[in-house]
């Protein structure tokens, strides 16, 4: 592999950790400063909200294909079923997205196989 890949691997592995770590090591230095027990109640309100809020976005995101053709549209519509279908078998969050990955991809080829384009 080139030096480049490497170091592209490398910034977008450091860029994943600092994402997770800063939030931490503030709230960890706020829980501190506001109360020395460090309890829960004392975390700001807008941070219980974060975490649906981007599972919401990521979620809307993921809702609309790529490509806004009739092909797009039924890959999305066959891996959002398998998603909820693995779900309520399941009640697990990474099984479910696995499934539904899976299955849009192969819907994807396989509606690619059956209506070539053009």
């Amino acid at each position: 592999m080139s030096l480049s890949l490497w170091l592209g691997l490398l910034a977008a592995a450091l860029g994943t950790y600092l994402i997770r770590l800063l939030p931490l090591w503030w709230m960890q230095r706020r829980l501190k400063r506001r109360d020395p027990q460090s309890r829960v109640d004392a975390m700001p309100e807008w941070l219980a909200v974060l975490g649906p809020m981007m599972i919401a976005a990521v979620l809307g995101v993921s809702l609309v294909p790529k490509t806004a053709d009739a092909s797009g549209w039924l890959a999305t519509l066959f891996g959002l079923v398998a998603t909820w279908l693995v779900w309520r078998r399941t009640r697990s969050l990474g099984l479910p997205v696995a499934a539904g990955v899976a299955i849009f991809g192969v819907a994807i080829v396989m509606i690619g196989a059956l209506f070539p384009p053009g």
